[in-house]
């Protein structure tokens, strides 16, 4: 009786974990299949996207063919009126040329009173035609539409700046998930000041008299914000020009405010991803490890809940500098900066951050 029912719990056991195996592999069939149609879905979006600039291209090339054509066809023509009136003048000027030595032979045979009258009938014959010629080949008579001229590189103007305007079109995109930020006093370290409106963040050598509670970090130059954001899409910009030290980032609320060690430093764990430039050098820092990466004064942050993603931006360019595919974030997330020490006034400059 034991023996059997042993073997029912057996059995029962096994139909358990045979279902369970079945329904997991049914899960990673439906993640293999949604992970392929992502990647079918990106890669016709990078094709369709491709095809328009490509486009784009092919508009903009035709356009410069046909204005460029009116151009020569009005230079072409010009070219050949001048080079008529070029050959009109060398004619002439041959003409000239062997009446001129016709005169010299007359000077041989005549008298000294018969050639000063042969070279005085030359000149009067040809002066006339001289002159008229003089007039009608004039330089000045030839001329290009300047006002078209003029009017077509206005308008090509007026198409570049259209075209500045709307490149990077990631700028644009990005620009629309802007969100509000102001930096929270009662997280700043006690060396920090930070502005009335919460958009700067300022080391000042003086330890302040400011409440303390659990949520203010004491040992790293930290500061976070109010708003924490658990969905969507979010971007934001700062600015640290003028400054050799400095980290900014996103972090959960979690991050350790009081410890000694680098727990409290953004990006040197699991719970904060950062930008730093410190001693020369920029990297990308999360989970402990840094990336080095090239870096701007103007830069911008993009976080994507859906996409688990954080993308740090150089503003100028908007050329991604580093991106952290997160996958899936476990909390909320705060902005999060530390402008750093004065450094012997070489690094008093605030972190700032720059409103839409």
């Amino acid at each position: 009786m034991k023996a059997q029912c042993h073997t029912v719990i057996k059995k029962k056991k096994q139909d358990r974990l045979m279902r369970q195996r079945e329904a997991v592999r049914c899960r990673l069939k439906k993640l293999n299949g949604k992970q392929n149609e992502l990647k079918s879905k990106s890669s016709a979006m990078r094709e369709s996207i491709v095809k328009k600039y490509e486009e784009m291209r092919r508009v903009l090339e035709e356009d410069c063919k046909i204005t460029l054509s009116l151009l020569e066809m009005e230079e072409m023509a010009a070219v050949r009126a001048l080079d008529n009136l070029i050959e009109a003048n060398c004619i002439l000027l041959r003409d000239i040329e062997v009446q001129l030595n016709e005169g010299m032979m007359d000077s041989d045979i005549h008298t000294q009173k018969n050639s000063t009258l042969v070279e005085h009938d030359l000149i009067v014959d040809s002066g006339s035609t001289v002159l008229e010629l003089l007039t009608a080949t004039d330089p000045g008579l030839i001329k290009l539409d300047e006002a078209k001229s003029d009017q077509l590189l206005g308008l090509t103007n007026s198409l570049l700046l259209f075209i500045r305007s709307q490149i990077p079109i990631a700028k644009r995109l990005l620009k629309s998930y802007s969100s509000e930020v102001v930096l929270d006093p009662s997280t700043a370290h006690p060396k920090l000041i930070i502005s009335s409106e919460g958009d700067c963040a300022t080391f000042t050598d003086v330890w302040q008299d400011v409440p303390e509670h659990k949520g203010r970090f004491d040992t790293t130059l930290n500061v976070l914000s109010v708003q924490c954001w658990d969905s969507g899409r979010h971007y934001w910009e700062v600015d640290v020009s003028g400054k050799i030290y400095w980290e900014l980032g996103l972090t959960y609320p979690s991050i350790s405010r009081k410890c000694q060690k680098e727990d409290c430093w953004l990006g040197r764990h699991a719970e904060s991803w950062c930008l730093e430039y410190f001693d020369g050098d920029y990297n990308a820092w999360h989970g402990g490890t840094a990336h080095p990466l090239p870096i701007s004064t103007c830069l911008g942050i993009y976080c994507s809940f859906s996409g688990g993603l954080v993308t740090f931006l150089g503003v100028d360019s908007m050329t991604p500098l580093y991106s952290f595919c997160a996958g899936i974030f476990t909390d909320s997330l705060h902005l999060a900066l530390c402008p750093g020490h004065d450094l012997q006034g070489t690094n008093s400059k605030p972190v700032k951050i720059c409103r839409s």
